[in-house]
């Protein structure tokens, strides 16, 4: 079990230095026309579940685009957690090029070893925008 922990570790948590780009002043909504929804652990704890709601479609597009990888930055320890991505399944996350206003879309993200807990504090990165100071339900 202890191996397994340690192969999901290296394959989901990427290096504390990634870089990362910063949203601009505009409210999130108003930049990229969603509204995040929720941050809940899921899969006993393994996984955290990323809920928003797209309210503008075409702000929304970058968002959803299937080339852009997400990932999560835990505000304690500077760790980066990654969508799971298999040869079969693809990756844990809805993608499109055409997002539908009031339509609600997820992405999953590993929590290897259930590091993160209800509480702590991270930020969603999806190329250029950053839901920041989300509270992990």
């Amino acid at each position: 079990m202890k191996a397994l922990m340690c192969l999901l570790m290296t394959a989901f948590v990427l290096p504390a230095g990634c870089a990362t780009h910063g949203m601009k002043s505009a409210s999130m909504e108003e930049q990229w026309g969603v509204e995040v929804q929720s941050l809940r652990l899921t899969a006993g704890g393994y996984m955290l579940d990323f809920r928003y709601k797209v309210t503008d479609p075409e702000a929304a597009k970058p968002l959803l685009n299937r080339q852009v990888k997400p990932f999560l930055i835990d505000h304690a320890s500077g760790g980066k957690f990654l969508v799971p991505d298999s040869p079969k399944v693809g990756a844990l996350r809805q993608s499109t090029r055409d997002p539908v206003a009031g339509k609600h879309y997820f992405m999953f993200f590993a929590n290897p070893g259930k590091f993160l807990k209800p509480g702590s504090t991270v930020t969603v990165v999806i190329g250029d925008f950053r839901a920041e100071n989300l509270m992990v339900e």
